[in-house]
């Protein structure tokens, strides 16, 4: 099977490399990927798995074979909205364009190969990664809730991994937003006194938050990254603002204690300037649990096809991963991600974000050689 694989893979590349160049020239950003949803379900549905679409969202599910165990390939399909060049539109600089390719090769390749798996397949085409409540999403839909084993994979940027080299996990970070409305009382600027300065309010909290402390060896920080106070008129004392902050933290325990103190902080300083401070919770991105079993696997496989010289540690990143809610929401699914070495850069989410697409092509077979080395193992 392993000599099949590579020369099905080998044979397929410039196929791979033309499912890759169609995905990145038509990105589709969250929730809104219609088309990506029907391009994918139909690639599927002539392979003859069976597919589930949604009525009330993107994404897709693919079902190949019967029965236990369930191993699951997930890929996220959204797009990023940014300015490229002076114009904003929907852009793949998050690569889920090569993740997309990845796992829809990889499928093909097995079939190519006559391979029949002994239990189920499952493929989770997943929206809206980027918005961080996709996979909570498909975990609310119930499609996870038989899967034993659960792969993905994120492509690395050139400053954690370079090409040709790649690692049987990724310990992301966990990342959460916080938007806050200030509400003060407006006055003369000639007479302060009378008012409350809603940006005072806000001062206070940048600077408060760059005070807390938590245990130095987990990494985590806060910060502002939105203000919006004040008008036209600079004689008067704003009595509205907004704002958001940033949290990330390498631990969901560590989270929680961020959380936590970001709420003390904000509501003394309510008392103190006398203003009203609303906070709302935006999506929260859990840190990674990887499972072992399910790592070690995707290490033999990395070996497999390129060798123990380019199996490397499992980088430990800030940036944050919706992937990692399926383990949290589900402990008993084993997942794990490939972290796919491909000298991306200048970096994630730059609008003209470039990597190298030939490490496409060895994606393609690790994930397929996953799926049948997890298989092997778990029906012996």
């Amino acid at each position: 099977m392993a000599t099949a694989l590579k020369e099905i893979v080998a044979s397929r590349e410039q196929k791979i490399v033309g499912t890759f160049e169609y995905l990145h020239a038509n990105p589709e950003i969250s929730w809104k990927e219609v088309e990506t949803t029907r391009y994918l379900a139909e690639r599927m549905r002539a392979l003859g798995l069976r597919v589930t679409t949604f009525d009330d969202c993107t994404g897709l599910v693919a079902e190949w074979g019967e029965g236990r165990p369930v191993v699951g390939l997930r890929t996220d399909i959204d797009a990023l909205w940014q300015e490229v060049d002076g114009e904003w539109r929907a852009n793949h600089s998050c690569g889920h364009d090569g993740h997309m390719t990845v796992v829809l090769e990889a499928v093909e390749a097995l079939v190519a190969s006559g391979y029949q798996p002994p239990g189920k397949l499952k493929i989770l085409f997943q929206p809206a990664e980027e918005k961080g409540n996709g996979a909570l999403k498909l975990v609310e839909k119930g499609v996870v809730d038989d899967i034993d084993y659960l792969y993905g994979l994120h492509l690395r940027p050139i400053q954690e991994m370079r090409s040709g080299d790649c690692a049987g996990a990724i310990y992301n970070g966990g990342a959460m937003f916080i938007y806050g409305e200030i509400t003060g009382l407006s006055a003369h600027g000639a007479r302060p006194h009378l008012g409350v300065n809603v940006i005072e309010a806000a001062g206070a909290i940048i600077q408060g938050i760059g005070q807390i402390h938590i245990n130095p060896m987990v990494p985590a920080t806060v910060k502002m990254t939105m203000l919006q106070a004040g008008g036209e008129s600079y004689n008067i004392i704003p009595d509205k603002a907004s704002f958001a902050l940033d949290l990330r933290a390498q631990t969901n325990e560590a989270m929680d204690e961020l959380i936590k103190r970001v709420h003390q902080l904000i509501d003394g300083i309510a008392l103190s300037y006398q203003a009203q401070i609303k906070l709302e919770h935006g999506s929260r991105m859990v840190a990674a649990v990887v499972d072992e079993e399910a790592k070690q696997l995707m290490e033999q496989a990395i070996v497999d096809v390129l060798g123990e010289a380019h199996l490397k540690p499992a980088p430990v990143t800030p940036g944050a991963e919706d992937f990692h809610h399926y383990t949290v929401e589900r402990p008993a699914i084993k997942a794990t991600m490939l972290a796919l070495g491909c000298d991306l850069q200048p970096g994630l989410h730059h609008p003209h974000m470039q990597f190298n697409r030939a490490d496409l092509i060895k994606g393609v077979e690790i994930l397929a050689r996953v799926v049948v080395r997890t298989f092997e193992k778990v029906s012996r």
